[in-house]
């Protein structure tokens, strides 16, 4: 029996857009087009696909979820600094119920005070941070596997 492709969808919050060339000594010098680039190769491998958006703005992103309803099964969140603030975005992806999971490139609990809290991170199905841009394809690897341990329950 053929595998399902499962869909996934990455969302990347503010200012990545800027990812390689905003503060490279905190994020590298990694693309966020290099970053998807890598994301769609890695899903191809395995049997998923991958689409990417990224937006500056909170309701652009709200909409985004509601969009993914029935399109996707899984989403990987780089909300950025909308994290630390975004009740809409927590509402958006509880009310969409489609698991996710949140990524930072750095170590939120090392940075700042106000870093270290996520709306997210108690509803989200993992969290990855600190890795750099490797999280992103740890939190594929990852969300992959726990669609399939889903899919057998």
């Amino acid at each position: 029996m053929a595998e399902m492709t499962r869909r996934i969808l990455i969302i990347n919050g503010p200012n990545l857009n800027l990812l390689g060339t905003r503060e490279p000594q905190l994020y590298g010098s990694t693309t966020l087009a290099d970053v998807i680039h890598h994301a769609q190769t890695q899903a191809s491998s395995l049997s998923a696909t991958v689409e990417a958006f990224q937006s500056n703005h909170e309701g652009v992103i709200v909409d985004r979820i509601h969009d993914a309803r029935g399109e996707v099964d899984a989403i990987i969140i780089n909300p950025g600094a909308l994290t630390h603030t975004s009740v809409a975005i927590r509402d958006a992806l509880l009310g969409v119920d489609i698991p996710f999971v949140e990524v930072h490139i750095t170590n939120i609990h090392t940075r700042e005070e106000f870093r270290r809290h996520s709306y997210l991170s108690d509803k989200a199905v993992g969290v990855v941070c600190g890795l750099g841009v490797y999280g992103y394809e740890a939190a594929m690897e990852f969300v992959v596997k726990h669609l399939k341990m889903k899919a057998r329950m």
